[in-house]
């Protein structure tokens, strides 16, 4: 299937690995000149395929994020933007120790991250006549779970897509803006992967309780992510897919 994204640019923040990775790769091989930003570097063998197109930004400040932004418009701006750099979901303890610095930390990662490159990205979008906005946002963003710094940030991230959707100036451009919640996806050097190697048994006793028997994978999610920036996907704008093999309970 011809997705229509050859020759298409697009950015995708969290870039160097899981699911940010996977979907650089993805939109790579659909034949998109990508950009990551991250704060970390690429990997060698990745560099090969990004070089000169990787940025590096830190999505708790906001003035690094602007100077991404800068950045990126200086080389003419992007048709795709995943705003998918995020966080926070192991952060603080419980809801009366965590301190208010960490809800605000949790809520500039992701939500008001994407917020900043979405505006700024905008008007580029709206002069060509077309724009992908997606926002990985979580299960915990769609439904009770999680700590609830994290929940409440991944819940905002989903209700600006819906709302950036709605503004009928924006979707008569051929711009659109869906959300994305995977629910536990195995991704290098993360919490799960400690868990898998630490405490097995507690690791096999969650993945039984799964109705697929295992976790996700980043390429599974970024299958839907590059399907969403595609031109057969032009009249999906404002939804929120949930991608986690029936591990939630929303309807």
């Amino acid at each position: 299937m011809d997705l229509g994204l050859e020759g298409k640019t697009a950015l995708v923040t969290g870039g160097t690995h899981g699911i940010g990775l996977a979907i650089s790769l993805a939109l790579f091989r659909e034949g998109c000149q990508v950009s990551i930003a991250s704060r970390h570097p690429l990997s060698a063998a990745v560099a090969e395929l990004f070089l000169h197109l990787h940025f590096q930004f830190d999505a708790l400040v906001p003035d690094s994020v602007d100077h991404l932004l800068r950045e990126v418009l200086n080389r003419g701006g992007v048709d795709i933007l995943i705003n998918n750099v995020g966080g926070g979901g192991r952060w603080g303890t419980t809801s009366v120790e965590t301190p208010l610095r960490t809800w605000d930390e949790v809520y500039q990662k992701n939500a008001r991250c994407a917020v900043q490159l979405t505006t700024g990205l905008l008007p580029r979008m709206l002069e060509r006549g077309f724009g992908r906005v997606v926002t990985i946002s979580s299960i915990h963003g769609v439904e009770a779970g999680g700590r609830p710094w994290f929940a409440a940030a991944k819940g905002a991230q989903v209700a600006i897509m819906k709302a950036f959707a709605k503004d009928c100036r924006l979707a008569r451009a051929g711009i659109t803006f869906n959300s994305v919640a995977p629910g536990s996806i195995m991704v290098p050097e993360t919490g799960w992967e400690t868990t898998a190697r630490e405490r097995p048994a507690e690791f096999a006793q969650f993945t039984e309780s799964l109705p697929l028997g295992r976790l996700g994978t980043p390429e599974e999610v970024a299958g839907l992510i590059v399907f969403l920036c595609s031109k057969q996907a032009a009249y999906i704008n404002g939804a929120c897919f949930i991608i986690d093999g029936a591990e939630s309970n929303s309807f």
